[in-house]
């Protein structure tokens, strides 16, 4: 008879009430997949991608309910469907800049555009946030996150249609392309906030320190896919696996030495953005979230 396994961490009594969160969040995503056909349509936004995504909110933070993780789940799904726009969809730059501006003027109040599901997905988005209390104090570092995400993206874009080859340095600058950033601050927004914007400015500096450290991590986990879908990778750079996790290293001792002094002031904050980090470093060992083209 095979002994009981122990040391697997949390209880499995937690891990239940965790996956129920991620359950109740995964069929809002189904949801909203279906409310914005044109945009979720393509093959790779299969039901694996929205489980693990809700999977990946939800164990992050498992003092959240499905209610404070909804605006986190929302956004991440958006910029996956901006994602697959930007990166697969549009044939030429100009496309790309076209999105952003689409998307920008969206975000400064203006109407979707007529047919257009990122637009009109955004629309719902900035509509529900806007009646957060917080969104008057915190709403322009949302505007600001949404227009450096869209800006690194034309720039990677850029980056592939050009015979340059960035340095790894000039790569993580860009780091705002994965869209965490965007994402944090929309679901800080949904959850409260902080009150002080000295206090606004130290969790922004430790959210893009994280968010450097998943975007090597993502492409670790993901280069096969990227050599296969056209996509850039930091492995593709000129620099070995080895360099690349030397520099994961460097960043997560960062990151976590910023995160520090939140845990008393913010920490249910502090712990999104530790565990964040640590749910990417395990699942991209095994998996990515989205399905096969």
């Amino acid at each position: 008879m095979t002994a009981e396994p122990t040391g697997y961490g949390l209880p499995a009594t937690e891990c239940g009430m965790i996956c129920a969160v991620a359950g109740r969040s995964q069929r809002e995503m189904q949801e909203w997949m279906a409310a914005y056909p044109k945009l979720f349509s393509a093959k790779p936004f299969d039901a694996a991608l929205s489980s693990t995504l809700s999977m990946a909110m939800a164990f992050s933070g498992p003092w959240f309910s499905a209610a404070q993780l909804r605006m986190a789940n929302k956004v991440c799904l958006w910029a996956f469907g901006l994602d697959w726009l930007v990166d697969y969809v549009a044939t030429s730059a100009g496309e790309v800049h076209d999105i952003m501006r689409g998307c920008l003027a969206v975000a400064d109040g203006a109407e979707p555009r007529d047919g257009d599901d990122l637009t009109r997905f955004l629309w719902d988005i900035r509509r529900e946030l806007g009646s957060a209390p917080t969104f008057p104090a915190l709403g322009p570092a949302w505007r600001e996150e949404l227009q450096r995400m869209l800006q690194a993206m034309v720039t990677e874009r850029e980056w592939r249609g050009s015979p340059v080859t960035p340095s790894l340095e000039e790569y993580l600058h860009n780091a705002d392309n994965l869209g965490f950033s965007f994402a944090f601050t929309s679901h800080l927004i949904h959850t409260g906030g902080p009150a002080v914007a000295a206090d606004l400015d130290q969790i922004r500096e430790a959210g893009r320190a994280v968010q450097r450290v998943i975007r090597l991590l993502n492409d670790l986990g993901t280069y096969e896919r990227d050599l296969e879908w056209g996509d850039l990778n930091a492995l593709l750079l000129g620099v070995s696996r080895e360099e690349v996790d030397r520099r994961v290293s460097l960043l997560a001792e960062r990151s976590r030495k910023l995160i520090a002094p939140l845990h008393e002031s913010h920490p249910y904050i502090a712990g999104y953005l530790e565990r964040q980090m640590d749910f990417c470093a395990g699942f991209y060992r095994l998996a990515d979230y989205w399905g096969t083209i």
